[in-house]
Parts: C-alpha cells; sequence; structure tokens
C-alpha cells in the first residue's frame, strides 16, 4: 500500500489563524493515523499572506470585501501547492470559485461577541459618547441601535493589535468574536458578552471551515472533522447571508441554535447608522437536514430584504 501523501494546510500567517490551523493540524493529524509529535511531518502548515492581512487602514468595504481574507489561499487550493485551507466561516463569500467546495465544518466554537473595556462591565454601562472601535459594519449599526449616542471609529487590526490600541485610549471598548478569544487563550478578557439571539453575531461567526478541492470532498480523514450539528447551523445562516448579499456593505447577523428537536433562526439587517432594524426568526426540525435549514434562512433574508431594500445598503 502506498505511504499516505502529507496534507498541507493552507492558512494565513496571523497568530490567530495559526492557533486555529494548529488546532486543526493535530486533529487532521490524528484522522491520518499519526501522533501529536508528527503533526508537522504528516500535515504541514502552509502560511499565505492575504490581501486582507496587508491591508490595515481601511474597512474591508472599500478594498474588495471579504474576499481579500481567502483570494491568495483559494489560490493556491487550485494551484495544486495546497491540499486544504483552514478559514474561519464567517470570513468566507457565500459562492466559491469553481471547483473549490467547504469540504467539512468542525465543531463551533462560542459564537458571541466579546465586549472588552477597560473601564466598563457591559455596553450599556459606558459613558454618553464613548468610543467603540469596531471596523465591522455590524457591530457598529447594532451598538448604535442600542447607544445612539456612542461614537463609532473603525478599528482594524488583528487581536492583539485592537487590544493594544484599546489600551492606548484609542477607544473607550471593542467588541472581539468570543471564540478567537477563546483559541488565543485570552478568555479571561472579556467583561461580558452580548447576547446572540438579541443581536445575532455574524453568519457562522465561531465556526472554522475546511476547504479543498471539489475532487477531494471525500476523502476519509475529512469525515473526523465534520460535526452535523455545526453544519446545520451555519447553513441556515448562510442561507439568510446569500438572501441578503451579506458582505461588508450591509449590516447583518443570522444564528441558528437548537431548540428542543428543532433549528431556531434569529436574522437581522439593519441601517449602517442603527436607526432602522429588522428582524426575523423561523424554525425548521433539525431532521429535516442542510438544504432545509439554507432554505429557511432564504427565505427570512428574503422577507428582511423586502422589508428593508435600500435602507440596509451603505450608501456608495
Amino acid at each position: 500500500m502506498p505511504a499516505q501523501q502529507p496534507v498541507r494546510i493552507g492558512a494565513r500567517g496571523s497568530k490567530l489563524s495559526l492557533a486555529q490551523a494548529g488546532q486543526m493540524q493535530r486533529r487532521i493529524a490524528a484522522a491520518l493515523g499519526a501522533p501529536p509529535e508528527e503533526a508537522d511531518r504528516v500535515a504541514p502548515l502552509v502560511v499565505i499572506t492575504t490581501s486582507g492581512d496587508r491591508i490595515q487602514d481601511r474597512r474591508l468595504l472599500e478594498v474588495g470585501g471579504k474576499g481579500l481574507f481567502t483570494k491568495e489561499i483559494e489560490e493556491a487550493l487550485l494551484d495544486g501547492r495546497i491540499d486544504c485551507a483552514i478559514h474561519s466561516l464567517k470570513d468566507m463569500p457565500v459562492m466559491a470559485p469553481e471547483g473549490l467546495v467547504l469540504a467539512a465544518i468542525p465543531e463551533r466554537e462560542d459564537p458571541r461577541d466579546a465586549f472588552i473595556s477597560l473601564t466598563a462591565d457591559r455596553l450599556e454601562d459606558l459613558p454618553q459618547g464613548a468610543r467603540l472601535g469596531t471596523a465591522s459594519l455590524r457591530r457598529q449599526a447594532q451598538c448604535l441601535n442600542l447607544r445612539p449616542d456612542l461614537e463609532v471609529r473603525m478599528l482594524r487590526g488583528n487581536v492583539d493589535t485592537r487590544l493594544e490600541k484599546l489600551r492606548a485610549g484609542e477607544a473607550d471598548a471593542i467588541l472581539l468574536a468570543a471564540s478567537g478569544l477563546n483559541r488565543l487563550g485570552l478568555s479571561d478578557l472579556p467583561k461580558s458578552f452580548i447576547d446572540p439571539h438579541l443581536s445575532p453575531p455574524a453568519p457562522g461567526q465561531g465556526a472554522l471551515a475546511i476547504q479543498t478541492r471539489e475532487a477531494d470532498r471525500d476523502v476519509s480523514w475529512l469525515a473526523a472533522l465534520r460535526h452535523a450539528p455545526t453544519a446545520l447551523a451555519v447553513s441556515a445562516e448562510r442561507g439568510a447571508m446569500a438572501a441578503l448579499e451579506g458582505s461588508c456593505r450591509t449590516a447583518i447577523g443570522a444564528y441558528a441554535f437548537a431548540d428542543g428537536d428543532d433549528l431556531l433562526l434569529v436574522v437581522e439587517a439593519l441601517s449602517p447608522d442603527g436607526v432602522h432594524r429588522f428582524r426575523g426568526e423561523g424554525r425548521v426540525a433539525a431532521a429535516a437536514g442542510a438544504t432545509a435549514a439554507a432554505a429557511l434562512g432564504l427565505d427570512l433574508g428574503r422577507r428582511i430584504q423586502a422589508q428593508g431594500g435600500d435602507l440596509i445598503l451603505l450608501p456608495d
């Protein structure tokens, strides 16, 4: 029997991306039958710098959107330089390049947004006119909907950069994905968390995606990484994202979770200034599967799109 060829894993070079990829590297190695100390040999990491990593001084919507975090990695997959890629699912556009698929969705981490501040324990406790640092249009709109007095400041960069800017006084508070903090061993930093039912996170937040070439979608090691309940939930959320043309130019949140034997989905879209908010909820039997979950998301998203129209689009 021929020896197993190494599975080359593509990942961004940020500390968080490498932490996420490292977790998956160990699981892929185990699925290949290798001990942890053999992970670098059987599943080597290939670091790829993306356009999203290089551009740190502007919102993504100004320079091309979410695809800036995936484009170069997907090119490496198509070219055969790597065999799979580890992505944060919330960074993945709905449409994948021809020839590539999301082959596995592992179990999701905490999907919530974490509130971090040196002076306040909750968003509600910030003083009048406080400065909130974020580059996310969704977080901006949701926070302004609750606290229209806040001054939102554009704050991009990796987790360490944003935390340093907070400590330097560039903002009074920031919001970060709880999942990223947990994966970096920084779970002690949040002062509180945003309720995902009341203010849904980005579609797919907290979940990772393993992307492969279409021809490799059924290789045996992938089965060990798939988590059906997570795949079901994110199918619903990404269905809503597809209907709402989810990008960095639309402030949308979607959160799906188990409720008894059903999957409950909450979707909302807001105007960038937070003044207008359109919201919907729906449920589907979990046993109906991912296709039905995605259809629920599409239906809810289309209803919200019809209600919100141009109000939920960022003006050109």
